[in-house]
């Protein structure tokens, strides 16, 4: 096997991969904040390699070429026009919901299970709204 079917090989299983968890995000109404991380690094990930192995390819009739430009057509029409608008509502309305959920809890007298759960709920918020800002920076990379 030659280093650029090594190459066709990996970009081919990264795609698939990819397809794969869009398949999960698409089928789901509710993402864990490891599976939004989890589709938003795979699909940088297999953006960038298609940018690097496409200034290496060299004739349009390349199969390569056109696994890329395959893959590069589900990222756009799949994951940034669908998947995309869904994870961040998704996110939003969590948000939003975990927020009013720890602003409607009396503050006064609370049990230490009480405290612990509101703990939790605002280390839940926190990830949530990091991964609301690593998902709008997302939006930024695709907006220009």
């Amino acid at each position: 096997m030659t280093s650029s079917d090594d190459i066709s090989q990996m970009f081919d299983e990264e795609s698939k991969k990819l397809q794969n968890l869009i398949d999960i995000a698409d089928s789901k109404n509710d993402l864990s904040v490891h599976e939004i991380v989890e589709i938003y690094y795979q699909v940088m990930n297999v953006s960038s390699m298609a940018t690097m192995l496409k200034q290496q390819a060299d004739s349009e009739s390349n199969p390569l070429l056109e696994k890329i430009q395959n893959t590069e057509k589900i990222i756009s029409e799949k994951f940034n026009h669908q998947i995309h608008p869904k994870v961040t509502e998704m996110l939003a309305s969590s948000i939003q919901e975990t927020t009013k959920n720890l602003q409607s809890k009396n503050s006064d007298e609370k049990s230490k299970n009480e405290t612990e759960s509101d703990a939790k709920l605002f280390d839940e918020l926190r990830q949530k709204m990091s991964t609301k800002e690593f998902v709008e920076q997302y939006s930024k990379g695709f907006d220009k």
